[in-house]
């Protein structure tokens, strides 16, 4: 049976409009599915409001004990429930999950190296049959980007990196796709031009594109995660905008080994 596993993107989060477009087509989308999204802007401006600075390094969040509140609090409530509550309008039976719930995503705190990144996860597993059971009672889990660590400690965990590790986690039970859904169509030959999507991507044409730099700098992360989910039996996975969702639509990018 086929899964589909789809990461949102912050802009599509903050901005209601396209979110609740998303929402319609994720619901309008056929067989069992999972959500995975973020929220770390919204973190960010709820924080100033509240006193709480967000301290990023190279675009990562530094988790302290503050931010980790703070980011239960968006996460896990402000954004997760008002996907649920919009998603149960469009007649899809969704329930919010983090990684505690349910023991459904396992992780560890991130060792110190060169920086300490507080209160930040590093994935460790998945369990597939608590998740497959939600799936076959007819539920679509929404996970927020937060796992933990079995000892009580809840962790900030990169929500591409969770998205990853469910389609791979899933792909024992499924054909899983995975999809990265954020505001541009898919990966660019040239930023400035949105029509300017590569439609496919292997691991040989992966090379070319870093040779070239057309893939850089924030996409590097969110490619790694890609094809480290290809070797480990992800099906195929998809980068784009919300158009990508329509069964019609050919413009966004798929990327195999």
């Amino acid at each position: 049976m086929k899964l589909s596993i789809i990461k949102i993107g912050g802009n599509v989060i903050e901005n209601k409009e396209e979110l609740s477009k998303f929402l319609k087509a994720f619901s309008e989308l056929e067989g069992p599915k999972i959500l995975v999204h973020g929220g770390g802007k919204l973190a960010t401006q709820l924080g100033k409001r509240l006193g709480i600075e967000s301290k990023l390094i190279g675009g990562r969040r530094i988790t302290d004990e503050k931010s980790l509140e703070l980011i239960t609090m968006v996460y896990g409530g402000l954004v997760n429930k008002n996907i649920i509550a919009e998603l149960q309008s469009l007649d899809c039976n969704a329930i919010g999950l983090s990684g505690a719930d349910g023991d459904t995503i396992q992780a560890h705190k991130r060792p110190v190296k060169d920086i300490d990144y507080g209160f930040a996860g590093d994935v460790d597993g998945v369990n597939a049959t608590v998740i497959t059971k939600l799936l076959v009672a007819g539920l679509t889990p929404v996970f927020c980007a937060m796992t933990h660590n079995g000892e009580g400690q809840l962790l900030n965990t990169n929500a591409d990196t969770i998205a990853s590790e469910l389609a791979i986690g899933m792909s024992s039970n499924y054909e899983t796709t995975l999809y990265y859904c954020f505001e541009k169509k898919g990966v660019l030959m040239d930023v400035a031009d949105d029509e300017s999507v590569v439609k496919h991507i292997d691991t040989e044409s992966y090379k070319t594109l870093l040779e070239q730099k057309i893939i850089a700098d924030g996409m590097l992360p969110k490619m790694e995660n890609c094809f480290h989910a290809l070797k480990q039996n992800v099906h195929q996975v998809r980068i784009g905008d919300i158009g990508m969702l329509d069964p019609k639509s050919t413009l966004f990018t798929t990327l195999t080994l």
